[in-house]
């Protein structure tokens, strides 16, 4: 086959080596580390002079068969695999850079990420700037000599705002700047940051890639150069993935499109019911034509993605009772899911962030985020329209 072949069959088709036992499916490699020939592999192999496994800290065949198929997906040269999106987000900023340095990251990021930034890099004098993402042209002034990345999520969690990616790759080109996009709720399949400018590119493994809510996972793709550095922090510090874990994920891959595709058609027609429900105050879907970034949107992503934010009338008190209603979608802080799950950001995801905090990013009291799963569709609507009933 001379031409590169299409998202589902990379997917698919991208894996290890056969053994001499010719498997069809990949086999999973539970150990902890690997043996050498003589003393001379050893050498060698620690000194980095051949490639080859050494310990499932630095690299593990089920890894690296994870990490091939993401590249492949995102147009990434590298990657590496973590054990947690979150370790993903620390270690790929922690490898990257040094004390006085400054991030100017999107004010809409997940909870986790933004305590990150104000938490705990302030400790090692690494600070931040937040930039309004419906205010992209104000970044050029934000930017000082200090300033080494700019980070942004596109869709946000949990309000699903779109960033223009082009935009945000030009500004960091023109300021010599890395950009890392997480784009853990469009997934690979639906968007590739990197075309658009993206240096590096995050996901939260836990989310779409899985999409059954078994095992926690995160990777980092991107440039050879930047995720070399990635990989001496990470082989260092250890917060790699598991065998197993990443044995679970490749597998899940090979139905990611499918999966992926019946999430957005189930999103796009509950998005749709409730922007039409009289209980509703406001409804956010990306290819809704209402979506204030609809046309960014629809440039940049191949479908709208799995997650509809919205808000019940009555704030705080009408929100509890819409909760504390629902019989067949899950209450949890889980999304990309194969089951529907309802989350509460201000008590949840996002509540070690102040009122003030949340306000400035639309996360209200009665703002609702909704995991679309792949449950019938008319399932999903009955069971929220008892709930707000």
């Amino acid at each position: 086959m001379g031409k590169s072949k299409k998202f589902e069959t990379e997917a698919i088709r991208t894996q290890l080596e056969r053994s001499q036992y010719l498997e069809h499916s990949s086999p999973m490699y539970l150990t902890s580390s690997f043996v050498f020939e003589d003393a001379e592999d050893m050498r060698a192999s620690f000194a980095e002079e051949k490639e080859r496994n050494i310990y499932s800290r630095y690299s593990n065949p089920n890894s690296s068969e994870f990490i091939d198929k993401v590249c492949k997906m995102e147009g990434a040269e590298d990657g590496f695999a973590f054990a947690s999106g979150m370790a993903a987000v620390f270690s790929t900023f922690a490898a990257l850079l040094s004390s006085g340095d400054h991030i100017l990251s999107a004010r809409s990021v997940f909870g986790s990420t933004h305590s990150l930034f104000t938490n705990f890099f302030p400790k090692w004098n690494i600070t931040h700037s937040f930039f309004k993402i419906d205010e992209l042209e104000t970044i050029d002034k934000m930017v000082t000599p200090q300033t080494k990345v700019i980070y942004a999520e596109s869709p946000t969690n949990p309000g699903v705002d779109i960033l223009d990616l082009e935009a945000l790759g030009r500004i960091a080109k023109k300021h010599n700047l890395i950009l890392i996009i997480d784009n853990c709720f469009a997934s690979p399949y639906l968007q590739q940051p990197i075309k658009f400018g993206a240096d590096l590119v995050i996901h939260s493994g836990t989310k779409l890639m899985d999409g059954q809510g078994r095992v926690l996972a995160g990777i980092t793709v991107g440039s050879k150069e930047l995720v070399d550095k990635i990989y001496r922090f990470s082989r260092i510090t250890g917060p790699a993935l598991s065998p197993f874990n990443a044995w679970v994920l490749s597998k899940s891959l090979e139905t990611l499109a499918i999966r992926v595709d019946r999430h957005c058609e189930n999103a796009m027609k509950l998005a749709e019911y409730l922007e039409q429900h009289d209980k509703i105050t406001w409804v956010k879907y990306p290819f809704l034509k209402s979506h204030p970034k609809y046309e960014i949107a629809k440039r940049q992503m191949k479908a709208g993605g799995c997650v509809v934010a919205f808000e019940v009338k009555g704030g705080l008190e009408a929100g509890r009772k819409f909760f504390d209603s629902i019989k067949l979608l899950s209450l949890s802080a889980n999304l990309g899911d194969s089951r529907s799950i309802v989350t509460h950001p201000a008590s949840t995801t996002h509540s070690k962030l102040s009122a003030e905090e949340r306000q400035s990013v639309g996360i209200t009291d009665g703002s609702v985020r909704i995991s679309v799963g792949l449950e019938h569709i008319e399932d999903i609507i009955g069971d929220i329209e008892q709930a707000l009933s």
